[in-house]
């Protein structure tokens, strides 16, 4: 049966893609996983891969066509069907990601009928599975194309799953709280009457909710949550379930996972605030101290365990194995930031017609570092150190990392090819990456590949640190807070603002000197700035 593919909506607020090339043409063979054709939207670039086997039988669409999402791009099928047959009103569009592949189902089953599988989408090269949160349909609902199926999310964000085809969803192969592998079918959508189990994962799978009335499992009862047995040490949490639980201050040293692999989700949170196990009540009911045993100094015992989140074990890793691994300094450096004060002053009364009233004290500092590390003598700290330390790799432009601090912890997003940018490209790209990590809503894909990072702590009134590489990097750079400093002139005291720059560094990769000289560098362009501004 001949199978439609679309142009995905990579984001809500995405209303079009560019093709930048097709890797296949009419007449190729195509295979599950094959990528049929690249595509860009003006933040991000992609690729998508084929989720059915067969021959590409028709292009609609040219390198270089601005394709509106979810419009057929090409047709999928056997050698001398029809591609126009799966074009027709559009219903034989995959979903989102595309069908699954047909060896992912029973051998000998046969779909009958028009059949859609919708399978987990791959958000981002890094994920290899997503928990599914919520169904907005069930089996027998009718489906349009841009109805919400499901709701999932990874460890980093929450997304939407909307349908792509048109019909009746047939069958759920996974339930609410359900961990999915990356392409694997999630249900089916199609004709009723149509046959659904040629797509049903494999038997190791959960099996399919065949009917409507079939209900998840109810939460357990309150005083199941009170006895339940909890290895607190061990506990794993969804981020939505993380959230739910920090806005009810819910007590989670007593939950109770049901969740896949022991894994805490909304709806445990949920239970633990319906049966009142929030913190608030244990430390006003459960552990309070008698006011006569406090005024006799009797020890306190008002505390109380919470997991860490799994973003703070991914950071907590990352810290770990960079100060173990790597021969890290740090040297400090100051300059005047009259110049950088100046310009922003000028950016913010004057820069709004021009769009540049929002640039930053740490836009600037960014935009010169980028420029600091393409000068050639300083490509040791634009680099990579892998292969155990026993590679460097050279990066010809720069990717920024840019530290961000967030309710579910410290993230790192890239800003890629920040040399090439403008000043308020680089303002711009900057706030969008900041806005999506604080929402959840970053691709993980800009959480890698930084060359060198920056990291801006300087609006918390602190003057020094000393920044932990971000490992395979050689640099970071830690922007400190702008303060008065004093200085003589013709004998006479001067005033000026003074910001610190705290430099760590791997000292395998570089010795002392040339990480002062970018430093003394650094310093010169930013001191200068107006020069390299114009400079470009």
């Amino acid at each position: 049966m001949a199978v439609a593919v679309i142009m995905p909506r990579q984001g809500n607020t995405v209303e079009s893609c560019i093709i930048t090339s097709w890797n296949k043409k009419v007449g190729d063979k195509v295979n599950v996983g094959d990528i049929l054709f690249a595509y860009e939207t003006d933040k991000a670039a992609f690729e998508e891969e084929a989720k059915v086997a067969g021959t590409l039988l028709k292009v609609l669409y040219e390198e270089g066509d601005d394709v509106p999402c979810l419009e057929n791009v090409c047709v999928i099928g056997e050698p001398g069907e029809d591609p126009d047959a799966a074009l027709a009103g559009g219903s034989a569009a995959p979903a989102a990601a595309g069908a699954a592949p047909a060896a992912a189902a029973a051998p000998a089953a046969q779909p009958a009928g028009n059949c859609t599988p919708v399978i987990m989408p791959r958000q981002g090269n890094t994920v290899e599975s997503c928990v599914i949160t919520e169904w907005h349909k069930a089996v027998g609902d009718t489906v349009a194309v841009g109805d919400q199926l499901f709701s999932y999310e990874t460890d980093k964000a929450a997304f939407d799953c909307e349908a792509e085809v048109a019909g009746t969803l047939l069958a759920i192969f996974y339930e609410e709280g359900s961990d999915v592998p990356c392409l694997d079918n999630v249900c089916v959508i199609g004709e009723p009457g149509a046959n659904p189990d040629a797509f049903r994962p494999g038997a190791e799978q959960p099996a399919p909710v065949v009917a409507p009335e079939a209900p998840a499992a109810a939460p357990a009862p309150a005083e199941e949550l009170a006895e339940a047995p909890v290895t607190i040490g061990d506990l794993k949490i969804s981020p939505r379930a993380r959230k739910l639980a920090e806005e009810k201050k819910a007590d989670l040293s007593k939950v109770v996972p049901t969740g896949p692999d022991g894994r805490v989700i909304e709806r445990d949170v949920q239970a633990l605030i319906d049966a009142g196990k929030v913190i608030g009540a244990a430390a006003a009911t459960e552990v309070a101290a008698p006011a006569a045993a406090v005024a006799l100094g009797v020890p306190c015992d008002d505390s109380y365990t919470e997991p860490m989140s799994n973003i703070r074990k991914v950071i907590a890793r990352s810290m770990v194995a960079s100060l173990s691994t790597m021969a890290q300094l740090t040297h400090n450096i100051s300059y005047d930031a009259t110049e950088v004060k100046n310009a922003r002053a000028m950016f913010k009364a004057k820069g709004e017609p021009f769009g540049m009233d929002k640039i930053s004290i740490n836009d600037i500092v960014m935009y010169v570092v980028a420029r600091t590390l393409m000068q050639p003598e300083h490509r040791a700290m634009n680099a990579n150190l892998i292969d155990d330390g026993k590679t460097m790799k050279y990066f010809r432009g720069v990717n920024l990392g840019m530290a961000v601090d967030t309710d579910r912890g410290l993230m790192v997003p890239t800003i890629f090819n920040a040399d090439k940018m403008s000043l308020k490209q680089l303002s711009d790209t900057a706030k969008q990456l900041a806005r999506d990590c604080k929402e959840g809503k970053i691709s993980p894909d800009y959480l890698q590949g930084a060359s060198f990072t920056v990291s801006n702590i300087g609006s918390l009134g602190i003057e020094s640190f000393t920044p932990v590489v971000n490992p395979p990097q050689t640099g970071i750079l830690g922007v400190c807070a702008m303060k008065d400093a004093f200085r003589m002139v013709n004998g006479q005291i001067e005033v000026y603002p003074s910001m610190n720059l705290s430099l760590s560094y791997d000292h395998r990769a570089m010795d002392g000197t040339p990480a002062s000289k970018f430093l003394r560098d650094l310093k010169n362009n930013l001191e200068n700035f107006t020069l390299m501004l114009a400079k470009g």
